[in-house]
């Protein structure tokens, strides 16, 4: 694959179907709903799922589902073929009204903002997962969730597995660990058969880990060694690995890390990208004891490496930050460990990539 030149390009990558996706539409029975469609990771997955089912030569419905405030996003989706319904899913009854379709992926839900208003935290990860679990309980689910409820651990220690028990930090990820119980109760309850997508950093170049790392260097800011390990994955891959997860859902429900094959160094990055834009990096902070690390060697296993690796995305990260490609300032907050995150606006006033988490 090419470096993306730009948007354009960009979103033609992030939306581009793999062959195992391809041949997975032509096996794959009834349409796609996918709820939260409006977010960073929908609009490009709902296109992947339209462009996959137009290389199998197969019809089906790719319906996307959000609040759609801002209007622009709705006719970018529906020019690409994608069918569009506005819903607050937090009201049980708009979402009771939705069309029944045999494979649901659902992304909603809340992060930043959740110091200080944490009961619309639990709101948005806990009850509209049950308003939505409650009503397509004879449909497959993909549910996105996080690392984040798996322990801290050391940042030289093997990432936590699917068997890891969960053990979250701070409101945020407990709640998502709500997110997962709601998904569970009513998989064990109705036979629902579900995914746990537990997606620990992925990056387009517009936001990341990566790019949050490179704009500090980039910017003449110092980089946060709190967090020295951390683990990403393209969201491309990220995208194709949510619809083939379709064929791996199971009551109760199967769980499935998805993120990079290898724990990169805040450091080296660091270091990688100075080199690369010829800038000096500086460092602040002392290198924190626990981290998030995720063991993906169960996806790996099922769905192959990634497409595009570590060392491809740091250079595309690197040429597309030094061509003035657009940042959605959206920082993933990675070198939180206490659990407390800041909302958008706020995290503008943060160091460096100062310590913050996941999708």
């Amino acid at each position: 694959m090419n470096a993306p030149a730009n948007e354009i390009a960009l979103e033609e990558l992030l939306s581009e179907p793999y062959p195992e996706t391809v041949e997975l539409m032509k096996r794959l029975t009834g349409d796609i709903l996918i709820l939260g469609v409006a977010g960073k990771v929908g609009p490009s997955l709902a296109r992947l799922a339209k462009r996959a089912c137009e290389e199998a030569g197969v019809r089906k419905r790719i319906i996307g589902v959000a609040r759609f405030s801002d209007p622009a996003q709705r006719d970018l989706l529906e020019a690409a073929g994608i069918e569009t319904i506005t819903c607050d899913l937090s009201d049980a009854e708009q979402v009771a009204a939705l069309p029944q379709c045999t494979n649901v992926i659902f992304l909603a839900g809340r992060k930043f903002g959740e110091v200080g208003s944490e009961p619309l935290t639990w709101i948005m990860n806990v009850i509209v997962p049950a308003n939505v679990a409650q009503v397509f309980t004879k449909s497959r689910i993909v549910a996105y969730s996080t690392g984040c409820v798996y322990p801290l651990v050391p940042p030289d220690a093997p990432g936590c597995t699917e068997e890891t028990p969960a053990a979250p930090v701070g409101e945020y990820a407990n709640s998502c660990l709500g997110r997962e119980r709601m998904f569970e109760y009513y998989s064990q309850k109705s036979g629902t058969p579900v995914v746990q997508y537990r997606l620990n950093y992925a990056v387009d170049l517009r936001y990341g880990v990566l790019p949050d790392i490179a704009r500090t260097i980039w910017e003449g800011r110092p980089v946060s060694l709190a967090v020295p390990t951390f683990n990403c994955l393209w969201q491309g891959d990220a995208n194709n690995r949510t619809l083939l997860c379709l064929e791996h859902t199971s009551s109760p429900p199967a769980i499935m890390n998805i993120t990079g094959p290898e724990t990169l160094s805040t450091r080296e990055i660091a270091e990688e990208f100075g080199r690369l834009f010829g800038k000096p990096v500086q460092f602040t902070g002392t290198p924190g004891e626990k981290v998030f690390l995720n063991d993906a060697s169960r996806s790996m296993k099922l769905f192959g490496p990634p497409k595009v690796n570590a060392e491809t995305l740091v250079k595309w990260t690197a040429d597309w930050i030094r061509a003035g490609g657009r940042d959605l300032n959206k920082p993933t907050h990675f070198q939180v460990t206490d659990g407390q995150f800041l909302d958008e606006a706020n995290a503008n006033t943060k160091t460096a990539a100062s310590p913050q988490a996941v999708h």
